[in-house]
């Protein structure tokens, strides 16, 4: 009887320190998800924003990235320390644990670093149409660690930010206007002026075809088989594929409705007899 009356006596001791600890893990983990919560929330409230501000996307979604990350770090040390864990020691922890991470993560690192000179810098921008480690396609967005980049074909294309950075980047919407360069060849026998001014009337009827820069027809080559014109027309950069699909289809037509050769290439092989 007195060893079940010590045990009642122990376990009225041990009973409210197990509920001031049960009512604090409750508290840290509704801090934990409710903070999460509200930490999407804003970081959602601040993108859309400064999407309204005109700024671009690509900004937007990293800034908010960004302040989420924060916010986030900043909810597990609140739950954290309501739980009872000392926050001033386990930032230290922390610290040199993030260290050695950092030198496990160094590509990581250098994805996030990247990540903040593409925004820096901005060789580009979201919706601009670029070529970048080997792919090309229009830029969706830029997150801390990548960059997404949507083909012709409509695939996705996630790259690391690092190698975004470390290679070349072509960026075919950064001006609004460009020059289309073709070369065009005639066979031998047929007439140089005739070629051209054909081709003249061609540019000359297509609206897109932009007067200031005046676009230039000349002679650049006497290939092998064939007379080589270079033709250079500026248009605006987003009528340039389906342009040059155009002036293509309108040199052929035209050119074969007046008689004007596109030779293929060919050799002529003469035979002597010997005496």
């Amino acid at each position: 009887m007195d060893e079940l009356t010590n045990l009642l006596d122990e376990g009225s001791q041990w009973l409210p320190w197990l509920t001031e600890k049960g009512v604090a893990i409750i508290v840290g983990i509704l801090i934990f998800f409710i903070g999460k919560m509200i930490a999407k929330k804003i970081s959602g409230w601040i993108e859309k924003r400064l999407l309204h501000s005109k700024v671009d996307k690509a900004v937007a979604g990293f800034a908010s990235s960004i302040l989420y990350a924060l916010m986030f770090a900043g909810i597990v040390l609140m739950a954290l320390g309501q739980i009872g864990v000392e926050t001033t020691s386990f930032i230290a922890i922390l610290g040199a644990a993030g260290l050695a991470v950092g030198l496990a993560l160094q590509g990581s690192l250098s994805n996030f670093a990247s990540g903040v000179l593409i925004i820096l810098l901005r060789p580009f921008k979201t919706g601009d149409f670029v070529e970048v480690g080997g792919q090309m396609g229009t830029v969706d967005r830029i997150e801390l660690f990548h960059t997404y980049l949507k083909t012709l074909d409509n695939r996705s294309v996630i790259l690391p930010n690092s190698s975004v950075m470390d290679d070349t980047i072509i960026n075919f919407s950064a001006h609004s206007t460009r020059r289309l360069d073709l070369t065009i060849g005639i066979s031998y026998d047929a007439d140089i002026r005739q070629a051209r001014d054909l081709m003249k009337g061609i540019l000359d009827s297509d609206e897109r075809v932009l007067k200031d820069p005046a676009y230039a027809i000349f002679v650049s080559e006497l290939a092998d088989s064939s007379v080589n014109f270079s033709v250079r027309a500026w248009v605006n950069s987003s009528d340039l594929l389906q342009f040059k699909s155009d002036l293509l289809e309108k040199v052929k037509y035209t050119f074969d409705e007046n008689g004007v050769g596109i030779p293929y290439p060919q050799m002529d092989v003469h035979l002597s007899k010997a005496d």
